[in-house]
C-alpha cells in the first residue's frame, strides 16, 4: 500500500541539487558555476535544517545511520533479506550525509579559491578538484545503489523520490 513519505521540500531539494551537481560537473566553470554551487550549498543547508524541523520522515531521527542501525541493516543485506525502511535505509543515510558534506566542502573550497589570501596557491584548486572527483564517485554509487536496491527489493526508489510515495510492507520488517 503506498504511503506518503517524501514531502515536497525533500523532493525539491533532492532534484534541484542533483540538477545543479550535474550541470556543475559537466558545464563550464564560469560565474554560473559559482552561483549554482552556492545555490546548491544553500539548498543543502536548508535540507539540513529541515532534518530538524521538517516532516517525520525528513527528520534525522527517522533515518540517522547510528552504528547499531547500520550493523543491523548490513546483516540483513548479508543474509539476502534487506530490511524495508520507509525513510532512508542506514546506508542511504550515510550516502546522503556524505553527498551533503562534499557539496558544502566544494562550496567552501570554491569560495576559498577566489580569496586574495589564496592568490597564487594551488592547493585550494587541487582540493576543489579532489572533492569534485569524490562527489562524482559518490553520485555514481548513489545512482547504482538506488537502481540495484529497486530491483532487489521490488520497490522503485527513484520513482518514490519523484512521487513522494513508497510502499508500506505488511510485515514487521518495515522500519522508519
Amino acid at each position: 500500500m503506498p504511503v506518503k513519505i517524501w514531502d515536497i521540500w525533500v523532493r525539491f531539494t533532492h532534484w534541484s541539487v542533483a540538477g545543479i551537481v550535474v550541470w556543475n560537473l559537466f558545464g563550464s566553470t564560469d560565474q554560473m558555476h559559482r552561483i549554482l554551487g552556492y545555490v546548491a550549498a544553500g539548498l543543502v543547508v536548508s535540507r539540513i535544517v529541515w532534518g530538524f524541523i521538517g516532516t517525520m520522515n525528513a527528520r534525522f531521527s527517522a533515518w540517522w545511520p547510528t552504528h547499531s542501525r547500520l550493523m543491523e541493516y548490513l546483516r540483513s543485506l548479508a543474509v539476502g533479506r534487506p530490511q524495508h525502511h520507509l525513510s532512508h535505509n542506514p546506508l542511504g543515510g550515510v550516502m546522503a550525509l556524505t553527498l551533503w558534506l562534499l557539496i558544502l566542502a566544494l562550496a567552501v573550497s570554491g569560495w576559498m579559491m577566489r580569496l586574495d589570501a589564496f592568490w597564487g596557491e594551488d592547493w585550494p584548486q587541487d582540493l576543489h578538484t579532489c572533492l569534485s572527483i569524490a562527489l562524482q564517485v559518490c553520485v555514481c554509487v548513489h545512482i547504482l545503489a538506488a537502481l540495484v536496491m529497486s530491483v532487489w527489493t521490488h520497490e522503485n526508489l527513484i520513482g518514490s523520490m519523484l512521487s513522494g510515495f513508497k510502499r508500506e510492507s505488511g510485515d514487521k520488517e518495515t522500519l522508519r
